[in-house]
């Protein structure tokens, strides 16, 4: 169903003589039966034309490309002129643009077909290239040439292995060559660009699907982990190899960007850990840190944000530890990881054990359940892991004759005997033990 106040501000451009369609994505996801996140349309209407037929609710955000902003109904809608794009020295963006009164001029310049078709106001559909056959079928398919249509904007490689990842589409064996091909043009593209895209691969209900068969491509930008191509691991706990494991464990995750993102990185320096011992074992002794070490780099790389990786970080850092499985261990987790960080390393547990050879995986999910089930009691119970939560505090202590960094290293010390289970977190006990043992 067409969005009301989109269909409205298609009757406008309509009734003042002009052709206007819905394009792109929304039309992609209303034939899917989705929602679509926003509205994008196409008209014969100059940009000049638009602009004044909706002034004053109408932005001028891309003028050289054709591009107005329309606010409708509290909504924002991209309405872009019917154009034919010249060349793309820069590999990204057209040097130029031809406006066209023709809406297969338009059509015949987009990436994919599921992504070429437009839509009218009364849900009459233009569909030039097979897009509504390739929707049925699930392919993802180039508009006419695919090395053509990558050379234009290597963007599009990245677009297409992510449609192929969220819409559990398979690639068409020519565009997926091109993909391949044309992978090194990713080179040129901005790593806030490939981070995006790569977070929403991630993301996608068949991204290790995806990840398996195109490490190539994705290696042009994360180089780190075609190491782990066809690694084998000489272990009883992994039927798969490196990558495979990897891939599995990003699908066996829940579909948070940070946790697919910890997935895609927590064994990345398996290969340069690697030794064999006696008996041909395979062993990654210090592959978390090191681990860490790699991917900071590619963080740093792909542009993150400090607080997301910081926390990849630690729950690489921390992903092949034993999970503790007593209230002293759980407590002292939760104390050095926080609530929420120990969620996720749960979650991330929990994913890296899929990935593993079946027959090692139901003692290791007893195992971190446990864990769990221990946490959540000790969080019901609002046991002590801060000093925030003891139950005596500064004031206290400065009336026990305490001063400055004294009373810091009071709570400190207060709070390592809680955490050990060697004292209750009691304001009456907590003052007896300071009284002791801290009074200057």
């Amino acid at each position: 169903m067409v969005h009301t106040s989109a269909q409205a501000v298609l009757q406008q451009l309509e009734e003042a003589g002009y052709s206007a369609y819905l394009v792109g994505g929304c039309v992609r996801d209303l034939l899917l039966g989705k929602q679509p996140d926003d509205y994008d349309m196409t008209t014969s209407a100059r940009p000049e034309e638009v602009l004044a037929l909706f002034a004053p609710h109408a932005i001028p955000t891309g003028l050289q490309h054709g591009t107005v902003t329309v606010r409708r109904g509290g909504e924002s809608f991209e309405i872009t002129t019917f154009r034919a794009d010249g060349t793309y020295s820069d590999g990204r963006h057209p040097d130029a643009v031809t406006f066209s009164r023709r809406l297969e001029d338009d059509l015949q310049r987009r990436d994919f077909t599921v992504n070429a078709m437009a839509m009218d106001r009364r849900g009459q559909l233009t569909d030039l290239y097979g897009g509504q056959e390739d929707l049925r079928r699930g392919v993802i398919r180039c508009v006419g040439n695919a090395e053509t249509r990558f050379a234009e904007d290597a963007l599009r490689i990245m677009r297409g292995l992510r449609f192929a990842a969220v819409l559990g589409f398979s690639i068409e064996e020519q565009t997926a060559q091109a993909m391949i091909a044309c992978r090194y043009r990713l080179e040129q593209i901005a790593a806030e660009r490939l981070q995006v895209e790569m977070t929403k691969l991630l993301c996608g209900r068949d991204a290790g699907e995806i990840l398996l068969r195109f490490p190539q491509v994705i290696g042009v930008f994360m180089p780190e982990i075609l190491p782990c191509v066809g690694f084998t691991q000489h272990s009883r706990w992994h039927c798969y190899d490196v990558w495979e494991h990897i891939c599995r464990s990003v699908d066996a995750a829940p579909v948070q960007p940070l946790l697919r993102w910890t997935m895609l990185l927590h064994d990345i320096a398996k290969p340069v850990c690697f030794t064999q011992d006696e008996a041909g074992a395979g062993h990654f002794y210090g592959h978390p840190q090191r681990g860490v070490e790699m991917a900071q780099e590619i963080m740093h790389r792909l542009r993150f944000d400090k607080r997301s990786q910081q926390r990849i970080e630690t729950l690489i850092a921390w992903h092949d530890r034993e999970i503790p499985r007593t209230e002293r261990g759980v407590r002292r987790a939760l104390h050095a990881l926080g609530e929420e960080a120990l969620r996720q390393l749960i979650e991330v547990k929990r994913a890296d054990n899929r990935a593993q050879h079946p027959d090692c995986r139901e003692f290791m999910q007893q195992q971190i359940d446990r864990a769990e089930e221990i946490m959540e009691r000790l969080l019901e119970k609002e046991s002590c892991f801060r000093v925030a939560q003891l139950a005596v505090n500064g004031r206290d202590l400065l009336a026990l004759g305490l001063q400055g960094a004294q009373i810091g290293a009071a709570l400190e010390a207060a709070l390592e005997q809680v955490l050990e289970g060697a004292l209750p977190n009691e304001k009456e006990s907590l003052l007896a033990w300071i009284s002791e043992h801290k009074k200057p």
